[in-house]
């Protein structure tokens, strides 16, 4: 059948809108998918923009936001009104009042920190004279401008009560310039409280610095001195004068408690302006102090800001008052002293407490003190100190607790409404300003609370209890919390500061606009109802503008004058006097730096009061949980920065800041970063340690502390400097693991389980040791070897087959041993040059081996021995059959335990093995560290392909023109590679050395009696091999007590001193090994004929079968030592050794050495 075409099969297209409607479906899921994903991301951004474009971290910002507006128009610019008259008064009052503000600025910023710090933070016993003066000289130019400032002060208090007395003249005055019948200027008496605040401050600040009034005494007598005699100092006379006459002049104004008293003392009176006998005046100056004083007596607790400052003003115009008027004022005086019995002082700055019963008695008129002062009030407000500190510090916990909880609210708040979206209703700009206005009355609060039982406690001299330390240290903590909330949301308090204000002011206008309509109404026309309504205008004029200090100052000074018609009802007065005040608050609130702020929540008086933090430490220790609070402390220290800076005396700049923060870090390391390292050192120790159950570690029991806390604290903010206390502890760990696995290489696997176990408790993340050569076997040290090298040879073995030493016993449960891999890595660690230096210890040790060693071979009872058996056998020697007589030694060995044994039971030539094996192991210990040496410069130089034809890496780098640098690093490079290469393929012959040095002088004829030593080999291999025999008898037995296998170090030794006599030949002609192995032999023999003869007898066969096992165990230990001593003698078979001769032409030695018999050595030449 034919194929048809494909074509035919085709089905005609059919569309049922299936893939259509899935097509729709799939973009309406992808559009909503699109849509969420929008919607998501924005949140995301919005939150992200909230979290971290508006909140700002303290520590790290490196500028601050000012958004305070400043004032670029004139007084007489704001100032402007048809009433011509008005205007001039209100510019003069304005004026006046923004010059005492600037007064007290600069006081504040630049006299107090300088005057309050002078003689701060030294002893003035260590001080010298000479540092005093230089001091002084410093401060002079401060002193100076204290002078001139005071007299500016004067001058400005002059003026205001000048122009006050012109505006109260009284009714029937023809010199009244306004009517101001019923005009109280209250922000003016307001400043002028503030400027005798500033004055009354220098006084106390003055007098409370014996440290300055000493030095100045001083300084005064120094210039008296040098004005007697100029030519002296080579000074010129007319300066000097002139120098005088400024100390003089600054003795007389601001020394002995004079600054305040000058100024309100001085003639108010002049040609054109009488003040003393305007009654006027005097009424309203009287009134207005009660006014003045009566609200600061009823403020509101819960709202007050400034108030308790305010009574040093009330004071200060309480008595210009009496000098001005000549009048007491009996029952202020009692008012302020029963004041007194609620609050007796005042912080005013530093540690300087100002106390309201103090100032009375000193500047209450000496005439009238007796009869105008109550003095049972005096008594009781004196009284008043030590009851007020009491009450104060019983309240103190229930008062921060209470704080705590209140400021906590308020943070919290701070945080959520403040970054609230909602639509700015007059409801949320009021729940802003209440919030705002909250924050500054709570810091206030806290820093008026931390200022006063602090200082009070200085002044009264009585001691603080650890719990109310915790507790000003909490109160300060809530400070600097307050002010980094303030600091945190700055983007959003500068957004709604501005609207909260003009909200403010909106009301005001409102309140305003209101009287203005009602005097308006009145067709009346009066010079007064002119006066009100130009200044309800100048008020609206003021407002309508930028919320700046001087047109708050103008509107409140508007609002005073417009009262005296009382256009106002009781209910709007109130209103506008609150309106008024919340707008100075804010207005102050724009700018950080400004006074409100600044002043409550700044701690620069911690620099007092210092000895409060080791008390907050350890409590920051013992509770980890609340260990974020260190950030807050730290931040009050930070305050001290800017004060200090500002002391003028220091002879070098800064050194008072430096000397504080390394007080501060001091107290941090020992009271908090030592103890927490200790404390997580012990913790990781006891739980690996924990299954020998050392003790109870249940924290239901014991009280454990959480100390992960301190590592997820984030790094503190120190002065200009960051401590992370997470990496502090690693650091520290890292260093305490790896210094003591060093020392204790066994405890390696210990210290690697505790950092596993940093990592997984505490996220510690720590490097490894890396020990040298990345060996974990146990072994001394090359350098404490050398050290103790007399120590070493005496308590080691040496085993010459496998290069290893061996430790004779010890007291714990195994033995240390040395080889070349320790040597090797020991000489990486300290390198090469220790090679060389460990043979010239060595070297002085044989010196003093060798001085013993010609002793006991002078000695008349062993030479004496020695010379008749060399004799016998030189004589007998063709009938011996040329082979030393074993007899001849074993009676020798045996005979000399006559002479007598020490305290251990050893005999002489038990004493003179052991010398002769600690020789030898010295001479190993030579041969390893060349060992070492060697093994050491293999690994190093394993990865050089060709050792014969070495690249210079300085040539390649010349061809490229590379820097200097480079060229250096090639050029170490270069002599690095070399040194590796010589000492692997050259070596040191350091036995060769040790021969040359030492074996001419053991040649020369005046040591002849050290040519008998061959004789004594013999009997001395008797003696060794009962020795070893008995010490792995002892090891058989697990006895540690002289137990032991190998002691090749005698074997060592007996070669190294023949080589050094050059009586290898001599010892060989003894054939002494032969004449042993002959002697067993035969005793072997006979031993098995009587076995044969005695073969009935069992006990006789027993007896023979341990004879013949004890034969073949002495048998077998000469051979090993004849093995030994031939192997040892290889190290020295082929020098040659060098004559004396030689050694002095070849300059090896500086002088000629000769050797007394009883000194041999003392003299040899010094091994180079």
């Amino acid at each position: 059948m034919a194929v048809s075409d494909s074509q035919d099969w085709q089905f005609d297209a059919f569309n049922d809108g299936s893939l259509l409607n899935f097509e729709s479906i799939i973009s309406r899921k992808y559009n909503e998918f699109l849509g969420e994903y929008t919607d998501h991301l924005k949140a995301i951004q919005e939150a992200l923009s909230h979290s971290l474009s508006d909140a700002w971290d303290f520590t790290m910002d490196p500028a601050s936001l000012h958004i305070l507006p400043y004032e670029q128009a004139s007084l007489t610019q704001l100032i402007k009104t048809d009433n011509k008259i008005l205007n001039k008064v209100m510019t003069v009052l304005a004026a006046v009042c923004c010059e005492i503000k600037r007064l007290e600025y600069e006081a504040k910023n630049e006299l107090y920190p300088a005057l309050v710090l002078y003689g701060e933070g030294e002893d003035e016993e260590q001080q010298q004279i000479h540092e005093a003066y230089m001091k002084m000289g410093k401060m002079l130019s401060v002193l100076q401008h204290l002078t001139n400032f005071v007299g500016r002060c004067g001058d400005v208090l002059k003026n205001v009560v000048q122009q006050l007395a012109m505006l109260h003249q009284g009714k029937k005055s023809i010199n009244a310039v306004m009517n101001v019948q019923g005009v109280h200027f209250e922000p003016v008496y307001e400043h002028l409280g503030d400027l005798l605040t500033i004055l009354i401050t220098l006084d106390e600040i003055m007098d409370n610095n014996n440290v300055m009034i000493q030095h100045w005494q001083l300084y005064k007598r120094m210039i008296k001195s040098a004005l007697a005699d100029p030519q002296r100092y080579d000074i010129d006379s007319a300066k000097l004068r002139q120098l005088d006459k400024l100390v003089n002049r600054i003795d007389g104004k601001v020394f002995n408690g004079v600054i305040f008293k000058s100024c309100v003392t001085r003639a108010f009176d002049d040609g054109f302006v009488s003040v003393t006998r305007n009654g006027a005046f005097e009424e309203e100056f009287r009134a207005n102090l009660l006014s003045y004083f009566k609200r600061t007596e009823q403020s509101n607790a819960a709202e007050e800001i400034d108030q308790r400052d305010n009574i040093i003003g009330i004071c200060g115009l309480l008595v210009l008052h009496y000098h001005v008027f000549n009048l007491v004022e009996k029952k202020m005086v009692k008012s302020i002293l029963e004041y007194a019995k609620k609050i007796p002082g005042v912080h005013v700055v530093g540690n300087i407490v100002w106390f309201i019963s103090d100032f009375i008695i000193n500047h209450w008129p000496p005439a009238s003190n007796s009869k105008n002062l109550d003095r049972k009030l005096i008594t009781m407000a004196n009284a008043a100190k030590s009851s007020y500190l009491t009450s104060a510090s019983q309240s103190l916990s229930r008062d921060v607790q209470q704080y705590h909880l209140l400021v906590s609210t308020w943070m919290v708040q701070m945080e959520s409404e403040l970054l609230s979206r909602d639509k700015e209703t007059s409801a949320d700009l009021n729940r802003r300003y209440k919030l705002l206005v909250q924050g500054v009355t709570f810091a206030n609060k806290l820093s008026l609370l931390v200022r006063a039982v602090l200082n009070m406690h200085i002044v009264l001299g009585k001691p603080m209890s650890k719990s109310s330390v915790l507790s000003i240290c909490r109160v300060v903590e809530m400070l600097k919390a307050i002010d980094h909330t303030f600091h945190r949301r700055s983007v959003v308090i500068a957004e709604s500061i501005n609207v909260v204000i003009q909200f403010v002011v909106y009301f005001l206008l409102k309140a305003i606009e209101k009287s203005k309509k009602r005097l308006r109404s009145d067709k009346k026309y009066t010079e007064a109802r002119l006066d009100v309504l130009s200044a309800l205008i100048l008020a609206q004029n003021a407002l309508n503008g930028p919320g700046t200090k001087e047109r708050i100052l103008i509107c409140r000074l508007a609002i005073c004058v417009a009262l005296q018609m009382r256009c106002f009802k009781d209910d709007e007065l109130s209103f506008i006097i609150g309106l008024t005040k919340a707008l100075d608050t804010l207005a102050n609130l724009g700018h950080r730096q400004v006074i409100m702020i600044k002043e409550a929540c700044d701690c620069s008086f911690v620099y007092w009061h210092n000895v409060v933090f080791p008390v907050y430490l350890q409590d920051l220790f013992e509770n980890p949980a609340e260990c974020h609070r260190i950030h807050y402390m730290l931040g009050a220290v930070r305050d001290c920065v800017p004060m200090l800076r500002k002391a003028k005396h220091e002879l070098n700049k800064g050194k008072m800041l430096k000397a504080f923060q390394e007080n501060v870090m001091s107290e941090i390391k020992e009271h908090l970063l030592q103890p927490l390292c200790c404390e997580v050192e012990t913790d990781l120790r006891l739980h690996i340690h924990s299954h020998l159950k050392l003790d109870d570690r249940n924290p239901f029991k014991v009280g454990l502390r959480d100390l992960s806390h301190f590592m997820k604290c984030r790094p503190i903010r120190f002065f200009d400097n960051f401590i992370n206390l997470k990496e502090h502890i690693t650091n520290y760990l890292e260093e305490t693991f790896y210094n003591l696995t060093t020392v204790a290489l066994h405890d390696w696997k210990t210290y690697g389980e505790m950092r596993t176990l940093a990592g997984q408790k505490y996220g510690l993340i720590m490097a490894e040791a890396h020990l040298p050569s990345q060996t974990l076997e146990q072994g001394l040290d090359v350098l404490e070897i050398m050290r103790n090298l007399h120590i070493f040879v005496t308590h080691y073995v040496y085993n010459l087959n496998n290069q290893v030493f061996v430790e004779r016993s010890s007291n714990s449960k195994h033995l240390n041993t040395i080889n070349i891999d320790h040597i090797s890595n020991s000489i990486r660690t300290h390198g090469i040059g220790i090679m060389n230096t460990a043979v010239n210890y060595t070297y002085q040790l044989l010196r003093k081996k060798f001085f013993i060693f010609s002793q006991f071979l002078y000695d008349e009872h062993i030479k004496a021995r020695l010379i008749k058996d060399i004799r016998y056998y030189k004589e007998n020697k063709v009938d011996l059959d040329y082979r030393y007589p074993y007899e001849r030694a074993e009676k020798f060995n045996k005979g000399i335990r006559k002479l007598g044994l020490s305290s251990d039971g050893q005999s002489y030539l038990d004493q003179f093995r052991n010398l002769i094996s600690q020789i030898g192991n010295a001479m190993g210990y030579i041969r390893m560290i060349r060992s070492g040496g060697l093994h050491c410069c293999g690994n190093a130089i394993r990865f050089i392909p060709d050792l014969e034809e070495m690249p210079s890496f300085l040539e390649y780098v010349d061809a490229e023109n590379l820097s200097e640098d480079t060229k250096k690093a090639a050029t170490n490079l270069d002599g690095v590679i070399s040194n590796l290469v010589k000492n692997f393929t050259e070596g040191t012959e350091y036995f060769k050395m040790l021969v040359d040095v030492y074996a001419p002088e053991f040649r020369d004829p005046k040591n002849k009696h050290l040519s008998n030593f061959y004789a004594i080999i013999p009997p001395m291999t008797i003696n060794y091999v009962e020795h070893m025999i008995s010490a792995k008898e002892k090891l058989n037995r697990k006895n540690k007590v002289g137990a032991g296998f190998t002691d090749d170090g005698f074997a060592m030794g007996v070669a190294y001193i023949l080589k050094l006599l050059d009586q290898h030949r001599a010892f060989d002609s003894l054939h002494w090994f032969r004449s042993v192995k002959g002697r067993f032999m035969k005793e072997k023999d006979e031993i098995r004929r009587s076995r044969q003869r005695g073969r009935d007898d069992e006990k006789l066969q027993q007896t023979m079968n341990l004879t013949l096992k004890r034969l073949e165990t002495y048998s077998m230990e000469f051979t090993l030592l004849n093995y030994s001593l031939n192997s040892a003698r290889i190290f020295f078979r082929a020098e040659k050794v060098i004559t004396e001769k030689e050694i002095k032409d070849s300059k090896v030695s500086d002088t000629e050495s000769t050797i007394d018999p009883s000194d041999l050595a003392s003299n040899v030449t010094a091994l180079e």
